[in-house]
């Protein structure tokens, strides 16, 4: 009983302490890479996991912050964007797609790709 009060105080001070860090998303996909979706001033890589869909946009010369972004979007369900200015790269974005298709955009400053439906 003593260690199990000790283990929620140790985990409630860590919480407190870092209250950005508990439930912070990850910061990569997870699962298997299904496609690399290049363009001119970067690319998006695809990954699945057990249905579900997870994107990353990644500038080809990282090192300078530039406005970057990437959607996923499952067929009869809403895109799931991330935007912002970075020196590397954005997201990721997930949404679980089951067997639907997705859709999936990126974009590194001015250059851009978008797919149609894939992975149906």
């Amino acid at each position: 009983m003593a260690v199990g009060m000790a283990l929620l105080t140790a985990s409630g001070l860590l919480a407190l302490a870092a209250p950005g860090e508990a439930g912070a998303a990850s910061s990569r996909c997870e699962g298997r890479k299904v496609r690399t979706l290049t363009f001119t001033t970067g690319y998006v890589n695809v990954y699945k996991h057990n249905g579900t869909i997870c994107a990353m946009t990644f500038q080809k010369n990282p090192g300078r912050d530039r406005r970057m972004t990437v959607s996923v979007q499952a067929r009869g369900l809403v895109p799931v964007p991330a935007a912002g200015v970075r020196p590397r790269s954005i997201g990721p974005v997930q949404t679980h797609a089951g067997h639907r298709c997705v859709r999936v955009k990126g974009s590194v400053g001015a250059g851009s790709v978008s797919t149609g439906w894939i992975l149906c």
